[in-house]
């Protein structure tokens, strides 16, 4: 069982799928994470759910409101968390004072859930988040009072997923995806070079992965610095440098790695990723988007893009601005994207691994059978070898 605090949240945005599925995340206005594919994956977690008291047992109804009544809001409320293996539970204080059932309102829909109590003729929020860790069966919500804790059993509808907290959160997502990437690294792609690092150390911090960027590892390698290296041999030199550099680290597991941005990286190039699939690919995509809407349609476009290079990306995360202040909060978008990508797809993580064992021949996501050979294929030519 885990001990944790709730605060209030900012703005609540949406990821987007093929098969349009929403989850709120809160980060700033200035960004706009979408996620691409609809891709898998699963994890055990099995811990004892305390005995009901019967006697205070009530069903939740589908909805409840106190909107006639004084409220007052509880920035920081301390709750403990458990998991078990269908359900998790959540334990609040009530606080001092006489409090009935009567005097308790739960409102839970599928991602989010609300906690208010009424003492002395004023609605006290105990709880209200939009972001549930992962979904859950409202209707198969039951809570009672266990002497000066209110207890709420939420059913899950995946059962076989461990959740850290009962919250999506930095911490939450850091501390319950790697259940879910299995050792499989992330490659961050896109316009800015200084982006693609920075949220990759940030994921590396948060993952215990390790903080790679090729852009270091070329500078180191040829002994001058990326400016002089494009002004004296060209951009397609220096991307050709970088895709042997992605492939001597295709193999490299639990790694976080930061590409080159702009027209001298390897990931800019439809014909330069075959080694680049060996890891889940994130494209950090710096927006022109005045709105969510607008920055929804936009993404839909630019994976569409087939002559372009970021479009082979499994997610695309929208920024609608660049401070580096701000740089968890892309990470978080990042692991949210990533964790609802694995879920449609339990096997995900596994064919990434089938993909580096057969060599990266550049047929991802449809692995054709040993003994394949891409340069006598009629694939060969495809953006994705």
């Amino acid at each position: 069982m885990a001990s944790s605090s709730s605060s209030s949240s900012s703005v609540a945005l949406s990821f987007l799928y093929q098969n349009p599925i929403k989850a709120s995340l809160s980060i700033p206005k200035t960004f706009s994470p979408y996620s691409k594919l609809t891709f898998p994956s699963i994890a055990t977690f099995y811990s004892a759910i305390p005995r009901f008291d019967y006697s205070n047992f009530r069903k939740i109804n589908p909805c409840l409101h106190c909107s006639n009544l004084p409220t007052a809001s509880t920035n920081n409320t301390h709750y403990e968390f458990s998991d078990g293996s269908s359900e998790v539970e959540l334990r609040l204080e009530l606080g001092q004072g006489d409090v009935t059932p009567k005097d308790i309102y739960v409102d839970a829909n599928e991602s989010s859930l609300a906690i208010r109590v009424q003492q002395s003729g004023i609605v006290r929020t105990l709880m209200e988040t939009s972001t549930l860790y992962e979904k859950i069966k409202p209707a198969e919500t039951i809570w009672y009072i266990d002497e000066d804790q209110l207890v709420i059993s939420l059913k899950k509808q995946n059962s076989e997923l461990k959740w850290p907290d009962i919250v999506e959160s930095w911490e939450s997502l850091s501390a319950g995806i790697t259940q879910l990437l299995r050792g499989t690294s992330i490659y961050l792609v896109g316009e800015s070079t200084e982006i693609n690092q920075r949220i990759a150390r940030e994921l590396a911090v948060g993952l215990g992965y390790t903080p790679l960027c090729t852009k270091e590892l070329l500078e180191t390698y040829a002994k001058q610095s990326m400016e002089t290296w494009v002004n004296e041999e060209g951009s397609d030199a220096v991307a050709e440098a970088e895709s042997a550099i992605l492939e001597s680290l295709s193999s490299q597991a639990r790694a976080v790695i930061a590409t080159l941005g702009g027209k001298k990286g390897a990931a800019g190039r439809v014909n330069q990723w075959r080694h680049l699939f060996a890891g889940f690919t994130v494209w950090l995509s710096l927006s022109q988007a005045t709105d969510e809407e607008s920055a929804k349609e936009e993404a839909k476009r630019n994976m569409q893009d087939s002559g372009r290079g970021y479009s082979n990306a499994e997610v695309v995360v929208k920024l609608g601005g660049w401070d580096p202040n701000y740089s968890k909060a892309v990470a978080q978008a990042v692991l949210s994207a990533l964790k609802r990508l694995i879920l449609a797809d339990k096997d995900l993580p596994g064919k990434k691994s089938l993909y580096i064992r057969l060599g990266c021949r550049g047929d991802w996501p449809d692995i054709k059978p040993p003994g394949w050979d891409p340069s006598t294929s009629l694939d060969a030519s495809s953006p994705r070898s």
